[in-house]
């Protein structure tokens, strides 16, 4: 099968063209002086976000996407362009997304996440993964074979894609990952965009993502009005732990593979633990992601911590399920005390679990339950909504 990639590769294009040509000429002619009319008159502005930018036109969107991974800044640009209307000039090397988008193919649970808070699961033709999924509404899509699998984010079906052709795929940032590795899909007029999302720095800044989708579906002042209610909730939420007198000590994650992944101090997650009044022996380190160590460097930090966030697998995970896997972890404060905790409240019969999903989305919710875990005198009747405490 795989000696017919290129011939659907140039049939795709070529059809693409075509298409693109007639549909678009008589309004090519007319140049692009002649858009007069405002097409986005709601704009969003982007506080949090670090890692894209937005920037207006009368008809089109220019969309710069900042790579965190490399030495050098690696920018890749995007124009976003209202259909019926010309191309403008300039952006000869920049990929051109149609909008309001059509179709999407999303290769991360927190895709899945972006397009349900717009209300707009109905977009959705493809994931890297039909398996875990949250989210009823797509779900119920897959279960009407409406969605399509295109297979892991580092093992992309080419050929299915290139058949779909949707309107956008919306790739995972990785270290290691190059705009290049996507050529086939380009050249066949498949647009794919990179979300960096997971190496922002803050809560608000990771879901402030959801402002690039809404960009692409000409949703402005549906995400503004969502977002504003979002980050007014996250901010008084924060606001409550200010003034603590005790800041309880806390570790987080498990070992796995001989290696014990923990935030570093630039992370979002970090920035989860400061703003619900934690104590992070790691928040100093400089860097985004996950810091890699072993078994022995976390070992003498749990003994003292006086909560364990974020432990276990699966949302069945009990204390002997974990006590299982090492013997060690019985040494732990937090372990002999009880006060070990899990994001996994909301896992269904998939194994799927909603954190990843709505939780990237809706920060203000993850941040109540912390709260509710190390301070639970601030929120009295708050019940929490992702975490559950392990037994």
């Amino acid at each position: 099968m795989r000696q017919w990639v290129p011939l659907l590769v140039v049939a795709a294009f070529t059809l693409g063209l075509l298409t693109q040509c007639s549909s678009t000429s008589s309004v090519a002619e007319q140049g692009e002086a002649a858009v007069k009319h405002d097409y986005f008159p709601e704009k969003v502005q982007i506080k949090h976000a670090k890692g894209f930018r937005i920037t207006y036109r009368s008809h089109y969107k220019v969309v710069q996407i900042m790579s965190p991974f490399e030495k050098s800044t690696d920018t890749a640009t995007y124009v976003l362009l209202q259909r019926g209307t010309p191309r403008p000039k300039g952006y000869e090397n920049s990929q051109l997304i149609e909008i309001p988008l059509r179709s999407l193919v999303g290769m991360s649970s927190m895709h899945i996440g972006l397009v349900s808070f717009l209300d707009a699961e109905a977009i959705l033709v493809g994931l890297g993964d039909l398996k875990y999924v949250s989210s009823e509404k797509v779900i119920a899509r897959i279960n009407e074979k409406k969605i399509t699998q295109v297979g892991k984010d580092q093992t992309l079906n080419e050929e299915t894609l290139v058949a779909m052709h949707p309107d956008l795929v919306m790739a995972v940032g990785q270290p290691n990952a190059r705009m290049d590795r996507y050529q086939t899909l380009n050249a066949a007029g498949v647009p794919v965009l990179i979300n960096s999302e997971w190496v922002e720095t803050t809560p608000l800044g990771r879901a402030e993502w959801v402002k690039l989708l809404a960009a692409l579906l000409n949703q402005e002042e549906q995400v503004n009005q969502r977002f504003a209610a979002v980050e007014k909730e996250y901010n008084r939420l924060k606001s409550l732990t200010r003034s603590v007198k005790t800041r309880p000590s806390i570790i987080t994650g498990t070992s796995y593979k001989d290696s014990w992944f923990v935030p570093n101090g630039n992370s979002y997650m970090a920035q989860f633990f400061r703003d619900a009044g934690a104590t992070y022996h790691w928040n100093a380190t400089r860097a985004t992601g996950s810091l890699p160590l072993n078994f022995e460097a976390v070992y003498p930090i749990g003994l003292q911590a006086d909560y364990w966030l974020n432990v276990g697998i699966s949302g069945r995970d009990t204390k002997k399920d974990i006590l299982a896997r090492d013997a060690r972890y019985g040494d732990f404060k937090a372990f002999k005390t009880g006060q070990l905790y899990n994001y996994s409240k909301r896992t269904n019969a998939r194994g799927s679990n909603d954190y990843w999903e709505s939780g990237a989305v809706h920060p203000e919710r993850v941040l109540g339950d912390l709260i509710k875990i190390l301070h639970p005198e601030l929120l009295p009747d708050y019940e929490l909504y992702y975490y559950k405490q392990l037994q």
